[in-house]
């Protein structure tokens, strides 16, 4: 592998909120040049257990991947896993418990959008929603589109869904981050600078951040992530260099959900690959 590998470690499938299969992105992450990837779905591990056993010798090179979505007095924080056995213990009762929540979550913005607004569906298509392995806003969403409720899924999800009164639990950060250490992977947090909403997190607020995820275990943090500045990526490589952190280098890919391409990192052939991105790629084994 040479030092200039392609990679792009955060992207989704249909097993969350992305609109690829599993088998639809293999072939896309291929066509794209990548070389190390990473399905990193929200709360699921479904797509590398089904990507694992299918891969061939010269294919990209996969590295198991998930996204928790966290929240504690704080704040949110999305929390990516690496390199985990999925089939691990710990790992599988974190998913089990953000699944069980993120059905909950499902069942309370129905009836939201039913009480506040009068916005009703089908049984057919709600009975879809229960159905699908990790349903999230933008299914919702894309089904308030679909019945004229909203014109697009980005407003359905910020001017109806996002208006719900705060107060569903979410799995907490320090049990991702444990139950990812626990199942033998490296905990990054996801593109650290966006909190709730439009919240932009910097400076000393940031560092406190990082602190205390440290403080559960937290071992890399996201710097190149397609939405970042140039500006952002630097401060958030300084923080990984000041504290001893690996970088990693996500796009955050959701097929036509979002308007991000796969290997959309702000990584390119023209980067030198900075140190605490090639020490997280050497953990892996792979060549730098």
């Amino acid at each position: 592998m040479s030092l200039k590998c392609k990679i792009d470690l955060h992207m989704h499938t249909t097993v969350s909120d992305g609109t690829d299969t599993p088998e639809e992105l293999i072939r896309a992450v291929r066509a794209a040049g990548i070389s190390v990837f990473s399905v990193t779905d929200h709360d699921a591990v479904k797509a590398p257990q089904i990507l694992r056993g299918s891969l061939k010798k010269d294919d990209p090179k996969l590295i198991p991947g998930v996204e928790f979505s966290c929240k504690d007095e704080q704040g949110k924080y999305h929390v990516l896993g690496y390199g985990f056995d999925p089939d691990a213990a710990p790992v599988q009762a974190v998913i089990a418990h953000g699944h069980s929540l993120r059905m909950q979550k499902l069942t309370v913005r129905l009836d939201f959008l039913r009480e506040t607004f009068g916005f009703t569906f089908p049984k057919e298509e709600i009975d879809r929603l229960f159905a699908l392995d990790n349903p999230g806003k933008p299914h919702i969403g894309n089904l308030m589109v679909k019945y004229g409720y909203a014109k697009t899924k980005e407003e359905a999800i910020v001017q109806y869904i996002n208006r719900m009164p705060p107060g569903i639990q979410s799995v907490r950060p320090e049990e991702a981050i444990r139950g990812i250490l626990a199942g033998g992977g490296v905990p990054v947090l996801a593109h650290p600078f966006y909190g709730s909403g439009n919240e932009l997190i910097l400076g000393e607020e940031m560092e406190t951040r990082l602190r205390r995820l440290m403080e559960f275990g937290l071992q890399g943090v996201e710097a190149y992530y397609s939405g970042f500045s140039e500006k952002l990526r630097g401060q958030m490589l300084a923080f990984a260099k000041r504290f001893r952190l690996y970088a990693t280098a996500g796009s955050d890919y959701h097929g036509t959900n979002k308007l991000v391409n796969l290997g959309d990192t702000g990584l390119n052939a023209e980067n030198e690959y900075p140190e605490e991105l090639l020490r997280f790629l050497r953990h892996f084994d792979i060549e730098t």
